[in-house]
């Protein structure tokens, strides 16, 4: 995979100013992942604060377990022992689950923490793996399930399990039917274009799927297949056994509440400082953990001594709660303002990927982080990637278009072209008739209303007629303009479908089981031997071994 800057509009948010190494904002994190001083001034950290953590033997024990309960993580023990060395950091990342694979952004942000990792790792002269936190305890089921691809006539086609109500329960505990994912694999299928990697593809996602429980599980079934034999190990915070080695935290973090509540309030104050409003609001009285109830997975805040949720379902004075953290840890879960803390309970992290929202929440944790006495590891930003195809690269060449402007400013080309190819004076034409229709009906009109006032009504309803007339020619001029050039604008409209998917950053909506199907399994094995700054900003990325077979077939060759 060849990797370059994309020269696009940077913006002035909090994450892009401290990708750019911004003091100020850089002051929030304590660190940036370009300073080589700020890797060892963690690492440092870690071993000095290592008794504070979950016992990482029995962390490595839970993660053997559900890959075995699972059928996941063929190549997981080699990593897993590596974990359980006292010397062991951890690079991690994390997302929720989403629908065979989600989209590209995961596989992106899977693929940096591990570049990460081996960075560190060389840096530092110490193991340190790569984890994929799979923020099993989501329960945003629609979001988690949703995939996207390219259809063959170009459009965005989307893919569901149908019939599966996740209601406000976690990803991790919604089961998922047998039929459902067949009726997915069926209508994915009839999305994905033909093409000579199908039918092996359709067959490993049926294996991966077939008895799976839930999309967590199926999830981390593929991110493993996929990059497992790179050295990452999948693990989903939601799962039993990881939540009991928590149940110490969970009782600290009700037990400390209030100080939370604090630090964090603290944390939102700096990042206002700079000019930024919160991306995680922090109410007064929010204590930023859920419980698993039969209601579904409930939001707690602080109420009079005790703990409930907005509706009343759940009630807990301080000392049940705590009771019930460190007895019943798999009854509760961290929100996005906790999963932080919670990570660096159970794993040494050495350093985190993050996308840009994550980055800006992140922002508000500087004084939780000290407050808990852990501090806060080094800050990747997670990098971002337009994949360019060799057709689409193709067509970019026949519309005079750079990638830089099918992304950034295709309206804008688009209109232009148009308007390039128009036949002169039409609009000039029309206006022209419009205003003398209205000049000749003007002393006509006035006539008409001194003759008599009904005959003057009558007039102005003929004259609505009359421009409406023109109007309709106007417009079926138009539309005769538009169908000579369709051909041309279907191009247009592919290259947007593309590289902006749904007017978005395509790494948000395609999903790489869209490129998997085009190019097989080494698309994959082109992304892992690819070397890139994990803290640059938007690149794009071409794959040369597609680039070479495009030209092939265009040639003729064999």
């Amino acid at each position: 995979m060849k990797v370059m800057p994309l020269n696009g509009p940077a913006g002035d948010t909090l994450a892009e100013r401290f990708r750019r190494g911004d003091p100020d904002v850089c002051a929030l994190f304590g660190s940036h992942p370009s300073r080589a001083e700020d890797w060892r001034r963690r690492a440092t950290r870690l071993d000095a604060t290592a008794a504070m953590r979950a016992d990482r033997t029995r962390l490595a024990a839970a993660l053997r377990a559900a890959c075995a309960r699972h059928a996941y993580g063929a190549a997981a023990e080699p990593v897993l022992r590596k974990l359980e060395r006292p010397d062991c950091l951890v690079v991690v990342g994390g997302q929720q689950a989403g629908l065979f694979g989600g989209p590209l952004l995961v596989f992106y942000k899977a693929l940096a923490v591990i570049r990460a990792a081996d960075r560190a790792e060389r840096m530092l002269g110490r193991p340190v793996v790569p984890v994929f936190w799979i923020a099993g305890e989501d329960h945003d089921f629609a979001e988690a399930n949703a995939t996207h691809v390219l259809s063959p006539d170009g459009g965005v086609r989307q893919i569901r399990l149908e019939g599966v109500a996740g209601g406000r329960h976690a990803v991790s505990r919604t089961p998922i039917p047998a039929a459902a994912w067949e009726d997915a694999l069926d209508r994915l299928a009839h999305a994905l274009p033909d093409s000579e990697h199908k039918p092996s593809l359709l067959a490993g996602l049926q294996r991966t799927v077939a008895d799976a429980p839930t999309l967590t599980v199926a999830f981390a079934r593929l991110l493993d297949a996929w990059l497992g034999g790179e050295g990452l190990l999948v693990m989903d915070a939601d799962d039993p056994e990881i939540r009991r080695l928590e149940g110490a935290f969970f009782r600290e973090l009700a037990d400390r509440n209030g100080e939370l509540a604090e630090a964090l309030a603290e944390g939102e104050s700096r990042v206002r400082a700079l000019g930024y409003p919160p991306q995680a609001e922090t109410p007064p009285d929010g204590a930023h953990l859920f419980v698993h109830h039969e209601m579904g997975r409930l939001l707690l805040y602080r109420r009079d001594g005790s703990f409930s949720d907005r509706r009343g379902f759940f009630r807990a004075g301080r000392a049940e709660l705590a009771a019930m953290a460190e007895n019943e840890p798999e009854r509760f879960s961290t929100g996005a303002l906790t999963r932080p803390l919670m990570q660096d309970f159970l794993l040494p992290v050495l350093a985190t990927v993050l996308g840009p929202a994550e980055i800006a929440y992140w922002g508000q944790l500087g004084p939780a982080f000290a407050r808990f006495g852990i501090g806060m590891p080094v800050i990747v930003p997670r990098p971002s990637f337009t994949f360019l195809e060799p057709w689409t690269e193709s067509l970019l060449g026949q519309l005079g278009l750079s990638p830089e402007e099918a992304i950034w400013r295709w309206e804008e080309r688009r209109a232009a072209w148009l308007e390039a190819r128009k036949e002169k004076g039409w609009d000039e034409r029309f206006r022209a008739v419009r205003d003398g229709v209205a000049a000749l009906y003007e002393p006509l009109l006035a006539a008409l209303a001194d003759a008599e006032r009904g005959l003057g009504d009558l007039g102005r309803k003929n004259l609505g007629r009359v421009m409406e007339q023109i109007a309709y020619l106007e417009q079926k001029t138009r539309e005769a303009f538009l169908r000579r050039h369709e051909a041309s604008l279907r191009q247009w409209d592919r290259v947007r479908a593309a590289l902006c998917p749904m007017g978005r950053p395509q790494e948000r909506v395609l999903g790489a089981i869209h490129y998997l199907n085009a190019y097989g399994p080494s698309w994959i094995g082109a992304w892992s031997g690819t070397e890139f700054a994990v803290e640059a900003g938007h690149m794009l990325a071409r794959y040369e071994a597609a680039v070479r077979e495009a030209c092939q077939l265009g040639s003729g060759e064999k």
